[in-house]
């Protein structure tokens, strides 16, 4: 820990000490031991920062976070939020299941499970650790490392309530699960550290879509972890839509485990908020699992995405696909790291990775870094990066067509965009993300002097 960081990390251990050290008991013995490791382990590693040789923080700079100190856990919201605060965020009627948390905690008066199978246990992780102690017990916090990063170290310190889904072998759900957390930002400079642990059996097969955002524009720290994962033949789909407020950070990390002949499909969806950092890390353990990640990022102003997907073929026959996508436009950032591994043991593997920019301002700046670690010798990989402008040629063809230039640059920025929107099944879920998307554009280039 730096002598210029260790006064902001030292308030989130004040507020460990607080907050967590004496309620012991709400929990069971080995989830607050986790959580003693963990603040321990924060005391020592601190936030990342920039200095050379870290690579993986090289292009996000969150001293501002760290400044900020948002070491104030946000109380219970309960009587403060009401159905109505939820419409923008709520897709599928009355069909989907959903669970709704707010500044961390469940909120059971705006959730619902109207299509869930029986045998699908759906429900607060807070609850599950008293009633279910052994699924919980089984895979929280056994994928997403602690040891080696301060934001996870921090959502598992203050680990108390989250989602928790397990999904039965041969089960299949019809109907998505829609997870929705929510910062109300009525607490100032408030934090909340939602918690996912999904896990499938042997052939079973789910959709579940995370949604992040924001209720009031007002500085806040949404600080997630969610873990995935999935039995032999298991099949799963995620969706993860990050809409926070401008003044909104969110930090994410998602850790997923394949086993043998499983799947794993997912799509990320960055929108909004300040500053937003995912990190992404997928390990194919079992022979003949695949992944196949997609994303779209659209950021104007002085936003900042980052997006790290890490996917670890550590098995023979395994397949991954990941496209990406950024339009850019103001003094934005985009950043992109994508890192492939294949291990020398994982022989036939078949990986490809693309991430395009599309910047729309001179200032916009995206930083793309795709990468391959090859140890077996006989694969099928590849990767490539692109950054540019809008095409003049087809500007030009566009405009001789009789569309003005707005009505032009509208149309080939959706075009673009859409080779990641088409990826999306789910009608709801669709007819949304393409109302975003046409809502974005219409802020695209104002930053006066800034359109390409």
């Amino acid at each position: 820990m730096t002598q210029q960081t260790a006064t902001q990390e030292q308030k989130y251990v004040e507020a460990w000490n607080d907050s967590i050290a004496g309620n012991a008991s709400s929990v069971p013995d080995n989830i607050h031991a986790l959580r003693e490791s963990a603040i321990a382990t924060f005391g020592e590693i601190g936030f990342p920062t920039t200095r050379r040789g870290n690579e993986d923080w090289k292009y996000t700079d969150i001293r501002s976070i760290a400044n900020a100190a948002y070491a104030s856990l946000a109380p219970d919201p309960a009587n403060r939020v009401a159905t109505a605060d939820l419409d923008q965020h709520i897709m599928g009627g009355e069909v989907w299941n959903r669970l709704v948390f707010v500044d961390g905690h469940w909120l059971p008066g705006l959730s619902s499970l109207p299509s869930l199978p029986p045998e699908v246990t759906a429900m607060s992780l807070a609850n599950a650790m008293s009633s279910h102690p052994q699924l919980v017990a089984t895979d929280l916090a056994q994928h997403a490392r602690f040891q080696d990063n301060g934001f996870t170290a921090l959502n598992t310190a203050f680990l108390q309530d989250g989602a928790l889904l397990t999904i039965p072998d041969g089960i299949e759900v019809e109907e998505p699960i829609h997870l929705i957390f929510l910062s109300s930002g009525l607490e100032q400079g408030s934090v909340s550290h939602p918690r996912t642990l999904v896990t499938l059996g042997a052939n079973a097969k789910a959709t579940v879509i995370e949604s992040y955002g924001g209720l009031v524009d007002a500085p806040y720290l949404a600080n997630s972890v969610s873990e995935f994962v999935l039995g032999p033949g298991a099949h799963l789909e995620t969706f993860h839509l990050q809409q926070h407020s401008p003044q909104g950070n969110h930090i994410g990390s998602t850790q997923v485990k394949l086993a043998k002949d499983s799947s794993f499909t997912a799509g990320a969806f960055d929108f909004g908020g300040n500053i937003s950092r995912n990190s992404l890390n997928v390990t194919l353990e079992g022979v003949g699992s695949s992944c196949n990640l997609y994303g779209l990022y659209m950021t104007n102003n002085s936003q900042h995405v980052d997006n790290q997907v890490l996917v670890d073929h550590a098995a023979p026959h395994t397949t991954s696909r990941q496209v990406y996508k950024g339009v850019l436009d103001g003094y934005s950032r985009g950043v992109f790291h994508g890192n492939i591994t294949v291990r020398k043991e994982a022989q036939k593997t078949d990986a490809l990775q693309m991430d395009k920019n599309l910047l729309l301002s001179d200032n916009a700046e995206a930083d793309t870094k795709p990468a391959l670690w090859i140890y077996a010798d006989d694969v099928k990989c590849g990767h490539g990066a692109t950054c540019g402008k809008l095409d003049d040629t087809a500007m030009f063809y566009l405009r001789s067509r009789g569309l003005n230039e707005e009505s032009a640059r509208r149309m080939l920025i959706h075009a673009f965009a859409n080779e990641v929107l088409d990826n999306v099944g789910l009608t709801p879920l669709r007819v949304h993300l393409e109302q975003v998307v046409s809502s974005s554009l219409r802020f695209e280039g104002q930053v006066e002097g800034n359109r390409a």
